[in-house]
């Protein structure tokens, strides 16, 4: 299957979204399961339009050698922007994806750094939530490592603009802790089905209210900081939403999203 490039629309400005299974947006046969990019658009206005082009199981690495970058490059227009957010997969052993933090990693950032302003766009570090793991105690656990300081250490050195959802996240799971935070991620609740590609008690992939109040969290941020203008921002204290309003991807985009015009490696 070949790769078809997203158009823009109306000749609005657009934001990119680069990165793995927390960002990627997911069709029906995947609920309850939500990637926070697909909820974006509901804390922003018509004025400008979400572009998820996201990867499941992606790393900063495997993004970027399988083409996936480039293929963003290409259709940025000047004013756009990359909001790139990696982590969840370099820290993996397989050797097709996995980076080190201070080396590997923040090479290949640099590179969406330096391509987006390339092309006079506006680059974005997105640091991802991390994973559900809490003791008894109530402490949430950094499995990620050091790879969301390594992302900020690059950020501040590039001078770009930085979303922390990696420490709001660990705030919300400490205080919503262990029982609470499951209601965050895929752990089924009575009378929801299994799906084929998902499996009860995820604590790496959140579900749509989780994908909701992440995605609240980069509007939020990206609008504080000035990054893009406040009238683009819309019902951020907004408390009630409907499944439907998610942006659920058919089965056909979906995989036309995961397809690439280029060979992707192993876990890309």
């Amino acid at each position: 299957m070949t790769y078809a490039p997203e158009q823009q629309q109306a000749g609005r400005p657009r934001i990119h979204v680069a990165g793995g299974s927390d960002t990627a947006g997911r069709p029906y046969g995947h609920l309850p399961m939500a990637g926070w990019a697909q909820a974006l658009p509901l804390f922003l206005t018509d004025a400008v339009e979400v572009v998820d082009r996201s990867q499941l199981r992606a790393s900063s690495k495997s993004f970027r050698e399988s083409g996936r970058l480039q293929q963003i490059l290409d259709d940025l227009a000047p004013g756009d922007y990359l909001l790139f957010s990696f982590g969840q997969q370099d820290n993996k052993p397989d050797p097709e994806g996995h980076t080190d933090p201070f080396s590997t990693y923040t090479e290949h950032l640099a590179a969406y750094v330096h391509g987006v302003r390339e092309r006079q766009g506006h680059p974005v570090v997105v640091l991802g939530h991390e994973r559900r793991r809490i003791d008894r105690h109530g402490n949430a656990g950094r499995v990620l490592g050091d790879y969301p300081l390594a992302a900020r250490q690059l950020a501040d050195d590039e001078h770009v603009p930085v979303v922390d959802l990696y420490g709001q996240s660990l705030q919300w799971w400490e205080e919503l802790g262990p029982e609470a935070s499951k209601g965050v991620f895929t752990h089924l609740r009575r009378g929801e089905p299994l799906q084929q590609e998902v499996s009860d008690g995820d604590n790496v992939h959140v579900r749509a209210e989780g994908a909701i109040e992440c995605a609240r969290f980069v509007a939020r941020s990206l609008l504080e900081q000035g990054v893009i203008p406040a009238h683009w921002g819309r019902g951020l204290d907004r408390t009630r939403f409907d499944y439907d309003e998610m942006g659920w991807l058919d089965e056909e985009t979906f995989r036309r999203r995961t397809a690439s015009r280029v060979p992707t490696f192993p876990g890309a």
